[in-house]
């Protein structure tokens, strides 16, 4: 009997064969270098790659049709699951895009503290890509490196969440509860060393000749090609287009900060990575700002439709009691309407669009996942390169397949 998938294509059904002296063959779906369940069929004439196909769905997990069963406050932690190295920014365009459609707003503080959690994140994903990068191409020092100071990262998620990574602390209407004691000493220590550790793997890639040969005009993507493949993020931002949402489509109070936006020249894999090493600076700069700028006050609404009461009110008041029972058992009903808010991820766009038919569910609930649609530009960068540079160029893109596949 056939273990065959049918629900997978073949080999000989992805695309026709473009000559009698090639070869067709797998990248994956289990390869190290995919990051994920990736398949590649890639078509080669020698050494050099003819046509290059991804293949997903392999990690299906039908996420967004399972929210739909889902009150709004669940539904967060599903979030936390697509892209799971930048869950906290996950959190945040769900929460956005259901405020809109309940027309509420957040205090200023919980403006500041979202921010504070955002970039945490786009530190704590750019690590992991950095770490991962350098080694697919060889480098084992970087990885070390970069991800002790991930650890830090993690170490404060969980000052906030009792969890190091999905804390679904985000949610529709603020955030599940005010800033830990001790984590300002604990953000002001890592910002005064993170960028001194970051400059060290820097270093150690930045002029180095193997780096330079393996990422310099290798996966070049102009910025054309990049508006046209629906490409966001530091891909499209290494290929000359200055476009960040935290700056275009201000929202979450980021047109408070004072930041700027890197940009490449050339486009290729050498300017993905030095693009997201600016990033990583820039965002320690957002962090400076938001801690020594963190208003005072609260950092949830006010409207009791969607905001728990209070922890001390539970052991006085059985109003209160009843009120948090039917919140989290029951949920909040949005006004019949639709919505969409979209963040600046760490891989780029990333967005929710939820319909409403005025239930305590969404009716329609989809992501707009970077990911996926940065995924497509590598059917572009590695046709006419070597089978060797598809490796550094999947680096590159920077993908997680949790969010690709949903």
């Amino acid at each position: 009997m056939s273990t065959a998938n049918p629900f997978m294509p073949t080999t000989e059904t992805v695309f026709q064969r473009t000559g009698e002296n090639t070869m067709v063959v797998n990248i994956g779906p289990q390869h190290p270098s995919t990051h994920g369940v990736l398949r590649l069929v890639v078509e080669l004439e020698g050494e050099v790659i003819v046509q290059c196909k991804c293949v997903i769905g392999y990690l299906h997990t039908g996420m967004e049709k399972e929210a739909e069963s889902q009150t709004y406050q669940k539904c967060v932690v599903m979030t936390d699951r697509m892209d799971y190295l930048n869950a906290n920014g996950n959190n945040l365009a769900h929460a956005l895009a259901v405020e809109k459609l309940l027309g509420i707003e957040v205090p200023r503080r919980g403006n500041y503290l979202r921010v504070i959690l955002a970039e945490l994140s786009r530190i704590a994903s750019h690590c992991v890509w950095l770490g991962t990068h350098a080694l697919d191409l060889g480098a084992m020092t970087p990885f070390f490196y970069i991800m002790q100071q991930r650890e830090m990262v993690l170490d404060m998620f969980e000052m906030f969440s009792g969890v190091r990574m999905m804390p679904s602390w985000i949610v529709p209407g603020g955030l599940r509860g005010d800033i830990p004691p001790g984590f300002e000493v604990k953000l002001r220590t890592f910002l005064s060393e993170f960028p001194k550790e970051l400059e060290t793997v820097e270093n150690l890639l930045v002029e180095n000749p193997i780096w330079m040969e393996r990422t310099q005009n290798v996966g070049v993507l102009t910025a054309k090609e990049t508006l046209e493949l629906g490409c966001s993020g530091p891909i499209a931002r290494g290929s000359g287009v200055a476009w960040d949402l935290r700056k275009s489509n201000p929202y979450t109070s980021y047109e408070e900060f004072d930041f700027l936006v890197p940009v490449g020249e050339t486009g290729d894999v050498y300017d993905r990575f030095l693009v997201r090493i600016a990033e990583m600076k820039e965002s320690c700069k957002i962090l400076q700002q938001a801690i020594d700028g963190l208003p005072e006050g609260p950092w949830n609404t006010t409207d009791r439709k969607v905001a728990p009461p209070a922890r001390e009110e539970l052991d006085n008041s059985m109003e209160a009691v009843i009120h948090h029972f039917k919140l989290w058992t029951e949920g909040f009903r949005t006004p019949v309407g639709e919505a969409y808010a979209g963040i600046e991820g760490s891989k780029g766009e990333l967005g929710f669009y939820i319909v409403s038919d005025g239930t305590n569910r969404p009716y329609r609930w989809h992501e707009r996942p970077s990911s996926f649609m940065n995924l497509k530009s590598l059917e572009v960068l590695a046709k006419g390169k070597l089978i060797a540079d598809v490796i550094a160029i999947i680096g590159s893109i920077d993908i997680v397949l949790g969010e690709i596949d949903r």
